[in-house]
């Protein structure tokens, strides 16, 4: 299985993207999608608080199951099952169930609520694919567990410890999967099994779970009676450029298939828009499919992407690009690279402004005119040029994202910079 997570988190992209995208994947050498559905799945009932305003509809998720079986890519739907489970725990009618009562990131496993919640949830997502085979629990980064009062007593009448604890839950929901959904597999991470010793994993039976080594964490699989499967994923970071050297040194070593976060919780910043990564995915598959970063391997990549050159070690690739999103890529570079830089540079090093139109002129309206049309002239042009380009970014952004992802990407990357140039030409005028 080479699958490709798409972490959906606060910046899901539009089914008529996925169109876009899923035929790219599976040419660069995909066989599988794995899909953390978080607060995009269209949850029904007692589950409705959990949707975002923009989430998928039930037609939206048969639509991708489709595409995915078009292009023969499997899917395989994530439900978080005890950690980063931020977009549950953050609703006031889900706090009980937090293991420490002021953090929304864990469960307490203690309260039979939660495993009802858990049975819930995961119905309703393993209903809406009954054509896959695979079903991942996350279960990875389960932070403060065994903080919470409730563990605390719990491994003192059971001379226990975390590790007993977060195997106890885990066999739990394995339990209700193999008993409700008899021959559907199970995928977890194993970052939260390395912290229990070999002797305890044998003891416990887990049944049929796969285990997946924890992305961003490339050491051994973990040893363990029950694996029967290992896929590494790779994290790709916040960086300014699309096409991560590290990333790729460890898909050679690791042969580790690739992993987008659109976010690190449900409550960070945006990451990387999915556009700006599909170079950097191009290059982990293949790498993955080849063997190694060769010649060749570069070559297929460039011709995938409709690119001319690309270097690694500057995270850059050169040409136009022919990939869906690749006008995204072009201009979040520009933003990236110049936007912030020739703005400080026009409000910073312009004498006549920080001479003769400081904050003290501004908020006073009194300047002196021959100074301030010295360099009008050359603001106005700037701050024109850049709001042509982000109206254009903008259209480009609409056409694979939500407004709520656009919003968000704007304020975060655009609006900290534009907003000075633009009070400064209000000012100004």
């Amino acid at each position: 299985m080479r699958l490709v997570h798409l972490d959906l988190k606060g910046a899901a992209p539009r089914v008529s993207y996925l169109e876009q995208v899923f035929p790219l994947v599976s040419q660069l050498g995909a066989n599988g999608i794995l899909i953390e559905y978080e607060d995009m799945f269209p949850f029904k009932g007692e589950l409705e608080i959990l949707k975002s305003p923009y989430a998928y509809s039930e037609e939206d998720i048969e639509r991708i199951q489709q595409l995915a079986e078009l292009h023969k890519l499997e899917v395989v739907p994530l439900v978080q099952t005890f950690g980063h489970v931020e977009f549950i725990l953050k609703h006031e009618k889900y706090q009980h169930l937090r293991e420490v009562e002021r953090f929304p990131n864990s469960f307490n496993p203690h309260i039979p609520d939660t495993l009802a919640l858990l049975k819930s949830i995961l119905s309703q997502v393993i209903e809406k694919h009954r054509h896959s085979m695979w079903i991942h629990i996350g279960a990875d980064e389960v932070f403060h567990l065994g903080e919470g009062m409730d563990s605390k007593n719990w491994m003192s009448r059971n001379k226990g410890n975390t590790g007993t604890m977060y195997l106890k839950h885990i066999k739990e929901v394995l339990g209700f999967i193999a008993t409700q959904y008899r021959g559907l597999r199970v995928l977890m991470w194993d970052d939260m099994l390395r912290k229990i010793s070999v002797g305890a994993l044998r003891g416990e039976r887990m049944g049929t779970a796969v285990v997946v080594p924890e992305p961003g964490i490339l050491a051994a699989p973990v040893c363990m009676a029950a694996l029967a499967g290992v896929m590494l994923s790779a994290q790709q970071e916040t960086m300014p450029g699309p096409v991560g050297t590290r990333v790729l040194r460890e898909h050679e070593e690791h042969q580790a298939s690739s992993c987008h976060w659109h976010r690190y919780d449900h409550y960070s910043v945006l990451c990387e828009l999915l556009p700006v990564g599909v170079p950097s995915l191009a290059i982990c598959l293949q790498t993955l499919v080849n063997g190694g970063f060769t010649e060749e391997t570069k070559r297929k990549v460039l011709d995938a992407l409709g690119f001319q050159s690309m270097q690694l070690e500057q995270s850059t690739c050169e040409g136009r690009g022919a990939f869906p999103g690749a006008e995204i890529y072009h201009m979040v570079e520009q933003v990236n690279g110049h936007l912030k830089e020739s703005i400080l540079k026009a409000l910073e090093e312009e004498s006549a402004i920080k001479g003769w139109f400081s904050p003290y002129h501004r908020k006073r309206q009194f300047g002196n005119p021959r100074n301030m049309e010295s360099f009008g002239s050359k603001v106005l042009k700037l701050h024109d040029d850049w709001e042509s380009f982000v109206r254009d970014l903008r259209g480009h952004l609409e056409r694979v994202y939500f407004p709520d992802t656009v919003e968000e990407w704007m304020e975060e990357n655009v609006n900290p910079y534009l907003d000075q140039l633009r009070d400064l030409v209000r000012d100004y005028r």
